[in-house]
């Protein structure tokens, strides 16, 4: 009975994920996990809960027996500006030409939820189970954002838009080798789900524009691995360390047209480290610093410029049209006061270098990855010996980026993002 429950748990959560869009760090999440998320996303060196395992598996020792499940509510604000001065330059350059004028994309709203479960086996180590949503794009604008007018390369068609969804189940497994250090590895299992729509002018520069747009959900499948070492080092001091693999897709076939690499979309790796230090028994502080290698994926990182996509650099080929991005630094800094035994407070700050080049930024449209700055704070509360609730609230303050359409040459404009993100989490302690 227990396990059918937790079959019927899990199916829901898979039914209900919804997109996380173009959040946070490029298409990462700032954190994993509620109490993670209100210090900024910082804690690979700090025990806190069940999708710690998402920053650090080997803190899952430390983490104990529970139970967890919560819900966000994502809001992200994404809107462009394109002047009126694209090129009057006949095809194949015309139809790169941006829309005039400011347009908000639709969507506002958006319901992400996780849940998880560990269990010590003894007291030198743990097993779990850790399902959530992690990055993904959303964006749809109600006007026909490329070539708006006639051409004999393809029509454009409102509205234009991506969509795509991701979900990972993680296995993590911690062991303590000794009083100081503990070790983890967490295989990653994952599902993505994309549509295009809007993107017909780009048809002449597809080596298989049938798969390009308008074909609905494709889906993808793969996996990789996360491992992680966690030391503490005095009572005072810890340290912490993690590594999450390139997490290797299969192909979006409806769309080998559109991503470089026929259709290839994988997710970067990042690597991560960072420290915790407890200045006195109730206030501990957080540093983490991470690494996000956007460059290994050609779908993301290949440049945006239609100028030079011709032969062997199409879009669908291993050289083809991509969105641009460079690799990202992210340092987070968290603060967590122990206020009394019922209750703790939790706020952080974290800045991100940007992934977006001005060169690229109109093609970005459809992926404004513009954030660097998140905000946070929360709290836990203790309900009884077994239950707590936790809270975290996010807030990225507007940011924009100017630049040219490198396909018209002429063409300025800018693309913007801001975001909040409230999410309420329950964990029961066994």
């Amino acid at each position: 009975m227990q396990l059918k429950k937790t079959y019927i748990i899990i199916s829901l959560l898979l039914t209900t994920q919804s997109p996380c869009l173009w959040a946070t760090n490029g298409y990462l999440a700032h954190g994993f996990g509620t109490k993670s998320k209100a210090l900024a996303g910082a804690g690979v060196a700090l025990p806190l809960e069940g999708l710690s395992a998402g920053t650090n598996p080997a803190l899952m020792v430390g983490v104990g027996n529970r139970f967890e499940m919560g819900l966000s509510i994502f809001s992200p604000r994404r809107s462009y500006t394109a002047d009126d001065n694209g090129s009057s330059v006949p095809p194949p350059l015309g139809p790169a030409t941006i829309t005039p004028g400011t347009y908000d994309s639709d969507k506002e709203y958006f319901p992400i939820p996780y849940i998880t479960y560990n269990k010590l086996l003894n007291e030198y180590s743990s097993i779990g189970v850790a399902i959530s949503g992690n990055g993904g794009m959303n964006t749809e604008y109600p006007t026909t954002v490329f070539a708006p007018f006639n051409n004999p390369y393809g029509q454009a068609s409102s509205p234009t838009g991506v969509d795509l969804a991701q979900i990972f189940m993680g296995i993590p497994y911690a062991y303590k080798i000794n009083a100081q250090h503990t070790i983890g590895i967490m295989p990653i299992v994952a599902v993505q789900w994309f549509k295009a729509y809007g993107l017909a002018p780009f048809s002449p520069f597809s080596n298989a524009p049938e798969s390009l747009t308008n074909n609905g959900y494709d889906y993808s499948y793969g996996g990789g691995l996360r491992v992680g070492w966690f030391g503490e080092l005095t009572e005072q001091f810890s340290v912490g360390a993690s590594y999450q693999s390139r997490l290797y897709m299969s192909a979006f076939d409806d769309y080998k047209g559109l991503f470089a690499e026929q259709g290839d979309f994988d997710t970067p790796p990042t690597f991560t480290i960072g420290t915790a230090f407890k200045a006195t028994p109730e206030l501990t502080f957080l540093l983490d610093w991470q690494r996000i290698e956007f460059s290994d994926v050609a779908a993301i990182s290949n440049a945006s410029d239609l100028t030079f996509t011709f032969g062997d650099t199409l879009l669908g080929t291993d050289n083809g049209l991509g969105f641009g991005w460079k690799d990202t630094d992210v340092i987070k800094f968290g603060v967590q006061w122990e206020y009394n035994e019922d209750w703790t407070l939790r706020a952080g700050y974290s800045h991100a270098t940007s992934v977006i080049p001005s060169t690229q930024a109109l093609f970005n449209i459809l992926a404004p990855a513009t954030i660097s700055q998140h905000i946070t704070f929360g709290f836990s509360h203790l309900l009884d010996k077994q239950n707590e609730l936790n809270l975290s609230f996010m807030y990225a303050p507007e940011k924009t980026i100017n630049g040219t359409n490198p396909n018209t040459g002429t063409q300025t404009g800018s693309i913007q993002l801001q975001e909040y993100e409230l999410e309420l989490g329950w964990s029961l302690r066994f």
